[in-house]
């Protein structure tokens, strides 16, 4: 494990224990309440994080691995949020919760087991954008994904 690894862990686990928090405060009627930013239900957005731990945190690993990035469209990424969204409309707070946690975990034992210079590998991960570092993923996307969904969640119920 390196020094950077295991700083990257501990800024994603802070944020993973906001929304271990956020989604414990939330009541039937918040679950059920529909954002402005995503337009679906607060559970739905929860569950979207939870799932999100995992994915990724796999790109990250597969550019510290020296794996090219995945290139991925954005056209699909909005069909596989939205299919998502679709899939898990009546999913429950427990199974989001459960999901969550076991993700947040895996995500961070997969930070942590990455060497300092392997998060300078790089490779596309977004179609139409600059290359990017694992770093830059495991420092920027991992925390901002989580960052804009609670806020989306807090802003919608209140709290």
């Amino acid at each position: 494990m390196g020094a950077r690894g295991e700083t990257f862990a501990k800024q994603f686990e802070a944020k993973a224990q906001e929304v271990t928090a956020a989604i414990e405060r939330l009541s039937d009627a918040d679950w059920k309440r529909v954002t402005a930013a995503e337009k679906w239900p607060v559970g739905v957005v929860a569950h979207h994080v939870a799932s999100s731990h995992q994915g990724i945190c796999g790109l990250i690993k597969m550019l510290a691995d020296g794996k090219p990035g995945p290139n991925i469209p954005m056209d699909a990424i909005h069909a596989g949020n939205a299919k998502h969204a679709q899939e898990f409309a009546n999913v429950t707070k427990a199974d989001t919760l459960a999901l969550h946690k076991t993700n947040a975990a895996a995500a961070a034992g997969i930070l942590r087991g990455i060497a300092d210079t392997e998060f300078d590998r790089s490779g596309t991960v977004l179609n139409g954008l600059p290359a990017m570092s694992a770093g830059q993923l495991a420092g920027g996307l991992l925390c901002s994904h989580v960052d804009e969904h609670l806020g989306s969640i807090r802003a919608t119920v209140g709290h």
